[in-house]
């Protein structure tokens, strides 16, 4: 639900530096993107970063979204359809849970911890995808809650994991654009394979579940997630 935009710059003036609640967030970013995709200029995707940044988590404002099917690695759960050029998504990651390592399509993201913690492994794109190799890890982060982060292909490939064995952990990520599909690797041999990241959207009678990539890699529970040293 996009509002009107008569004089960008004036809109931009009435944003707050700190939405108080999820409301306000999702309708500042609105106003930042206007008809625009993330990547378009710097200055959008600093000022989106900015209003992600600024927003207090406070779990009233988005369990209503954060709807999780137990059992699953993670839900992801469509909150707001931007103005088409975005979307926003939270998404539930269940206790010792992770994703497979994946890529972005092509898409911008930008990922706020709203509860628990995250930890990220970023890997390089594989060398040759002819020939099978490890993949290379380049890094690994924790996120705590109210973090904010910030992933593209140009970056490379990651995975992102839960590493408590008590607490699920909230997540509200921006993509840009929006995709339906994307590619998960094999760690050990850096072979891709096409995957449906479709988001559930709430309130249909088929409940929202887990969704990032086929059944066989998205529900069933994966080995459990341990925080890098």
């Amino acid at each position: 639900n996009m509002p009107s935009v008569g004089n960008p710059s004036k809109s931009l003036e009435t944003i707050p530096k700190q939405p108080a609640t999820m409301q306000e967030l999702i309708s500042s970013l609105n106003t930042v993107m206007g008809d625009q995709a993330l990547g378009e200029n710097n200055e959008t995707v600093q000022r989106v970063k900015k209003l992600m940044r600024g927003y207090v988590s406070k779990s009233q404002d988005w369990e209503k979204y954060a709807v999780y099917q137990e059992g699953a690695r993670y839900t992801r759960n469509l909150v707001d359809d931007g103005n088409g050029k975005y979307n926003l998504l939270i998404l539930v990651w269940g206790e010792n849970q992770a994703s497979p390592i994946h890529d972005h399509a092509g898409s911008h993201c930008m990922m706020k911890l709203l509860d628990g913690q995250l930890d990220e492994d970023l890997f390089a794109w594989p060398a040759n995808e002819a020939e099978e190799s490890n993949l290379k890890k380049k890094r690994s982060a924790g996120l705590n809650t109210n973090s904010v982060a910030y992933m593209h292909d140009k970056i490379g490939l990651h995975r992102i994991s839960n590493p408590s064995s008590g607490k699920k952990a909230v997540s509200l990520h921006l993509y840009s654009p929006p995709y339906d599909m994307c590619k998960v690797f094999d760690e050990s041999t850096g072979a891709a394979t096409s995957a449906n990241c479709a988001a559930q959207r709430l309130g249909r009678s088929e409940h929202s579940t887990c969704s990032i990539t086929s059944s066989s890699i998205c529900e069933k529970p994966l080995r459990p997630a341990t925080r890098s040293t």
